[in-house]
């Protein structure tokens, strides 16, 4: 065990069925970072070719490190605390957490150095009530009562976002991992863009007449500063005052 994974839950699956789900689970996992794995008797044997062109770019940070044991019991040799995810399980006497109040209090634990376990269950009828027996708590996510089906994975990917939210970028992509247009302008691109319309716009007589044209220049120097301009758009707005100067000039 890592001093990473030792961060963050161990993802345990029960008797899955599928390795197509099994991979997908793996995305779902490194979406929030979480990679350590553990298989309880999967149906299909392990390792599983399915799993690892489902998982893509998870395959060698999640599938290659997976471990995999006979029974549940084993799988839990070092946990502390388990979170078991079912619909199911009420009769047993336990806490009942939404994903988002189970992830709160797991991130208490972990902070204590704890280790915390996230259970699910096989894709056709999840959790049994043995396996229920072994966690600590139960989660259950508040879905539409009259549908409240989730795969394998849509629930590994519930858990894992309530797991990483607080640590998640506050952007949806950090700029450093954008596209290149997506990325913000800097300060500087943005001075030199205001520079060459005014130029432009200068040559162009648009400052008139002359007592206003400081104000004019003050107002559209505040309008480049204001606009939240990517690298992309000040691309644009140059390659735009070049066509309209070369076709003034060509007419």
């Amino acid at each position: 065990m890592t001093e990473t994974s030792a961060l963050q839950p161990v993802v345990i699956l029960v008797r899955p069925q599928m390795g197509e789900n099994i991979g997908a689970a793996a995305r779902a996992m490194l979406n929030f970072g979480l990679t350590e794995m553990r298989l309880v008797d999967p149906r299909d044997g392990w390792p599983n070719p399915r799993a690892v062109a489902m998982a893509s770019g998870a395959a060698g940070q999640v599938l290659d490190r997976a471990r995999v044991f006979p029974t549940l019991a084993e799988a839990m040799f070092d946990v502390d605390h388990a979170y078991a995810t079912t619909a199911r399980g009420r009769e047993l006497t336990k806490p009942v957490h939404t994903p988002a109040t189970a992830m709160a209090e797991a991130r208490g634990l972990v902070a204590e150095g704890r280790r915390v376990a996230l259970i699910f269950g096989p894709e056709r009828a999840g959790l049994e009530n043995d396996d229920i027996a072994r966690a600590n708590a139960i989660v259950t996510v508040p879905v539409n009562p009259d549908f409240p089906s989730l795969n394998l994975a849509q629930a590994v990917l519930l858990m894992g976002y309530e797991w990483g939210r607080e640590a998640l970028p506050a952007q949806p992509a950090p700029a450093a991992k954008r596209p290149p247009g997506e990325v913000p302008a800097t300060r500087l691109e943005i001075e030199k863009l205001a520079d060459h319309w005014e130029e432009k716009l200068t040559e162009a007589r648009f400052f008139f007449p002359p007592e206003k044209a400081a104000p004019m220049r003050l107002t559209l120097r505040n309008l480049w500063s204001r606009l939240p301009l990517t690298r992309a758009d000040v691309q644009i707005l140059h390659g735009m005052v070049r066509q309209l100067t070369w076709k003034t000039r060509a007419d």
